[in-house]
């Protein structure tokens, strides 16, 4: 088996098969074992995202890449490590490590539990630490349900609903912008304070996510923007979300010319240049610091705040020091 395979997009002619397939037949034929062996190891991600489940099927344009080494998981994601700042039979609180995807893939839902806690998500963690402290097996528990998510390589606090009244009640809060998110950005240069409003469609034009000019297209976004801080040639932002889009903040940030450091999809300008991160960020520098709802059984106000994790707040205090 070949060393080194480089990164290709599925072509229209693989889409639809499994990964295990289009890649034996990329690196030449070799055995279904092996390849099985090379997903299973953490060598292979699909788009942005390390992918274990050989059985995935892929899309056209996906971006297929073989690492040279496997991705260890992040040190964080281990239930013994995930923090819990709130836990009641209505809904739980957890403040999120980078690098562990919010929920699982639609194509891995069907995955047993041995194999899920080779690659978890934050479902998974979470549900693990909850049946822990409750002293129950996690099968027993009530399935946790997913009213928002963060990017998996954005840290931050997170709530899951426990009950059928806390999905539809805390759903209601979020379609009514009345969660309180508030999250830290550092961008390059200095972008002064202001409310971003645009309408955010999958394809901008460019085949990325973003802002279209017409009013009737796509869905409405706001991003109100603060300075936390000024640094030598950066700035550390305080983004309030009103509306909660995919990808909101990163595009909002971009658009403006000031794309979060860290940032590898939101780097292409609309001319086609990209922007140039010289940031030496250790990873996307976006960090969910401030939840806030109210909850959905008793109506009592609930608030969180989260400071920046180490790796974020080491290097932006790197960059307090970089001589102006």
């Amino acid at each position: 088996m070949p060393a080194a395979l480089p990164p290709f997009a599925v072509s229209p002619q693989e889409a639809g098969h499994t990964l295990a397939k289009v890649l034996r037949s990329r690196l030449g034929g070799p055995s279904w074992a092996d390849v099985r062996k090379l997903i299973a190891a953490r060598r292979v991600k699909v788009g942005d995202a390390v992918c274990s489940d050989d059985a995935r099927r892929l899309k056209e344009g996906e971006v297929v890449v073989l690492l040279e080494h496997p991705k260890p998981l992040p040190k964080a994601a281990h239930p013994d490590r995930l923090p819990v700042r709130h836990l009641d039979e209505h809904v739980v609180v957890v403040e999120k490590p980078a690098g562990v995807n919010t929920v699982r893939h639609p194509a891995e839902l069907e995955w047993s539990e041995q194999r899920r806690e080779l690659d978890p998500t934050l479902e998974d963690l979470t549900q693990w630490v909850v049946a822990k402290q409750l002293g129950r097996p996690a099968r027993d528990l009530p399935r946790l349900r997913i009213v928002h998510r963060l990017d998996k390589e954005t840290s931050g606090l997170v709530v899951f609903a426990r009950s059928v009244l806390a999905e539809r009640e805390l759903g209601l809060q979020f379609r009514k912008h009345t969660v309180v998110r508030r999250y830290l950005a550092v961008v390059p240069g200095y972008l002064s304070p202001r409310t971003i409003r645009s309408r955010l469609v999958p394809d901008r034009g460019d085949g990325r996510r973003g802002s279209t000019p017409h009013p009737t297209q796509g869905k409405e976004a706001v991003t109100h923007v603060a300075v936390e801080e000024r640094l030598p040639g950066y700035t550390v932002l305080s983004c309030r979300l009103e509306t909660g889009r995919t990808h909101q903040i990163r595009i909002h940030l971009a658009e403006a010319g000031h794309p979060v450091c860290g940032d590898k999809v939101y780097v292409k300008k609309r001319d086609g240049t990209m922007f140039d991160d010289a940031s030496g960020a250790p990873r996307l520098a976006l960090h969910a610091t401030e939840l806030g709802f109210a909850h959905p059984a008793s109506g009592a106000g609930l608030h969180w705040a989260m400071p920046l994790p180490g790796d974020l707040a080491r290097f932006v205090d790197g960059l307090r020091n970089r001589p102006a």
